[in-house]
């Protein structure tokens, strides 16, 4: 059963952005060449290709940068240019100066998916960079749309953070949309637009794309101590991907202590024979809840926690049969009972369905795919009414994106692209004592790198215009007193 067919509206407006978007031709049937003779070949004859440049992560003192060599002369079973191997060279220089371009990185391990990150640099200042694969100078290939809300995107050049004042505290990393189970990635409605699957012989790639997420907050360079999971954890809930993702989950650390969960709408209850040996739903027997047996947490119910003093709150905003989302009149009330202790207590909330007026009339699906706006005006107007509550964090658009309500500015609502799919990553709050930092990171091991850049290509390339957001969506500081939160350390499993 599919929960979340797609409207008519959605694929009118993925079909007009593709229709505006300045595509390359590409033949199909891929060349046989080993991918060590293709990059030689390449290089001599001036066949390869050094696109996709993006500026992914910008902190105070580092900056992630990544982009894609492929040849021009071979193309996958997909279509798309096949990879070509090569070195990872990033150079940066004062910005105007060309001359002044110095490398800062070069690595000739390799690689067609190429990932540079750089530390050591200073807060607050204007880089110029330049990203080079075999002598030749990586190319930007999407649209560079206007930045918003202070956004500074612009060809050439970034500027790092100034970071928050005050003691830094700990880090709580935000992910969502892993979809375990799923198996075709990019269909809109039927066998429309054309899709990506996973090479023969490697891991299913939301096992891929979870692992690598994994892994990445393990290490001390991102250093999270706690994870929040808002929602769609699973394809359609089946209880071996509700067991499957519980077990990789549970590897990293302990849920309610180290992570905590979300459900979204592809893990409501379901009905059918795969889902019968699951706990019934009481007022919809012939729905079966498999996702909750894992998870202990009843539909539309909210789970509260503390972390440093922080007060951490998930919100689960999914229908019985429907990808929008909305809050029960009883969830609700048990949220304003929560919020009413203690008022000024610092307080992130999550769910799965985005909440505010400015993401509902962007999302690609429309308004309805969203929190009902109804609902949504009432939480608004709660956390307004709780000065504490700086923060909530949705998935479910599988885009980067940050907006606020229409009245306030006091509650940041941050959209996180998928961890599944391009641009596959995760974001990290670092919370000091006098606000936090914010920054978006793509998946970094070699498999989740070669799935994101094939599934760029989803929605005949239309994809990375949508989802990956401004780099002021991505990467912000945010002033804010935190001073009564204390640190913590993730336990581990």
């Amino acid at each position: 059963m599919d929960c979340c067919p797609s409207s008519r509206r959605q694929a009118l407006v993925w079909a007009g952005l593709v229709a505006t978007l300045p595509f390359a031709d590409s033949a199909m049937g891929a060349g046989t060449a080993s991918a060590a003779t293709r990059s030689a070949a390449d290089v001599r004859s001036g066949a390869l290709l050094v696109t996709d440049l993006e500026v992914v992560t910008v902190t105070d003192t580092s900056a992630v940068i990544t982009w894609f060599t492929g040849s021009k002369a071979e193309v996958d079973r997909y279509g798309a240019p096949a990879p070509v191997p090569t070195d990872t060279e990033l150079l940066l220089g004062e910005p105007g100066n060309p001359g002044s371009l110095r490398t800062v990185l070069h690595d000739t391990g390799p690689t067609a998916f190429h990932y540079a990150e750089v530390h050591g640099l200073e807060p607050g200042r204007t880089y110029a960079f330049m990203g080079r694969s075999a002598g030749q100078a990586a190319q930007q290939s999407m649209l560079q749309f206007p930045g918003s809300g202070g956004s500074m995107d612009a060809p050439g050049v970034f500027t790092t953070l100034v970071p928050p004042p005050g003691r830094y505290l700990f880090t709580v990393a935000l992910c969502n949309d892993l979809h375990m189970g799923e198996q075709t990635s990019g269909i809109i409605v039927g066998d429309w637009p054309p899709s990506f699957q996973q090479d023969p012989g490697l891991p299913p790639y939301p096992e891929v794309m979870l692992g690598a997420l994994l892994d990445d907050l393990r290490k001390p360079d991102r250093g999270a101590d706690v994870l929040l999971v808002a929602g769609d954890l699973t394809a359609e809930a089946k209880p071996r991907d509700v067991a499957r993702v519980r077990q990789l989950l549970d590897g990293w650390g302990t849920l309610n202590r180290d992570y905590f969960v979300a459900r979204g709408n592809h893990d409501r209850p379901h009905v059918g024979p795969d889902y019968a040996g699951c706990a019934p739903v009481p007022s919809a027997a012939d729905h079966h809840d498999c996702w909750g047996d894992a998870f202990p947490y009843r539909r539309q119910t909210l789970s509260s926690h503390e972390v440093g003093g922080l007060r951490v709150i998930g919100l689960d905003t999914t229908m019985l049969d429907a990808a929008g989302g909305t809050l029960d009149e009883s969830q609700l009330a048990d949220l304003q009972h929560v919020l009413r202790h203690d008022r000024d207590r610092p307080t992130l909330l999550f769910g799965h369905h985005p909440v505010t007026f400015e993401s509902a009339v962007t999302t690609a699906a429309g308004p309805a795919f969203d929190l009902d706006q109804g609902k949504a005006r009432k939480l608004e107007a709660l956390y307004h009414r709780t000065p504490g509550v700086f923060f909530h964090h949705a998935g479910h658009t599988h885009r980067n994106k940050r907006t606020f309500a229409q009245e306030s500015q006091a509650v940041e609502f941050l959209e996180v692209a998928a961890t599944k799919e391009y641009p596959g990553g995760y974001a990290l709050v670092r919370c000091h004592t006098g606000g936090y930092q914010v920054n978006f990171y793509k998946t970094r091991s070699e498999l989740a790198r070669r799935w994101s850049q094939r599934t760029r290509a989803e929605y005949f390339g239309a994809w990375p215009h949508y989802t990956l957001g401004t780099a002021a969506d991505r990467n912000h500081t945010v002033l804010r007193d935190l001073s009564g939160l204390h640190p913590v350390h993730r336990s581990g499993s």
